[in-house]
């Protein structure tokens, strides 16, 4: 698969102790993106942050929270992207979702090169 020029970011905020059948959410997201042949995800753990409670998480040692942000990235063709979105309308019931347009330079991963992975992104 190759991907360059016009895309759009998906990118969704939840919390580490948000759950989806006994399951961290954030490993659902990825798994059902994997899934739906979305051309990568990555989960980023983040060390402080308030979202719509108002209420501050942060790994301070003398803090400690239980309940940090996760963000999962996600860039793919526009089509690909939102044809993705119902599966976040059933699985993110707290957090945030947004798109943002971006343009890819470069996606390219092990062994691909001189693979013929040119395709329809």
């Amino acid at each position: 698969m190759r991907i360059q020029g016009p895309a759009l970011r998906l990118t969704v905020f939840v919390g580490e102790s948000d759950r989806w059948n006994h399951r961290p959410l954030y490993t659902e997201i990825v798994h059902r993106a994997h899934r739906a042949g979305l051309a990568g995800a990555s989960v980023l753990r983040g060390c402080e942050g308030f979202g719509a409670s108002s209420r501050i998480h942060t790994a301070r040692i003398l803090s400690l929270s239980e309940d940090l942000p996760m963000v999962i990235v996600i860039v793919d063709a526009e089509r690909k992207i939102r044809a993705f979105l119902p599966e976040l309308d059933e699985l993110v019931e707290e957090g945030l979702v947004i798109i943002d347009p971006v343009e890819v330079i470069r996606y390219t991963g092990r062994g691909m090169k001189g693979r013929g992975m040119e395709g329809e992104a």
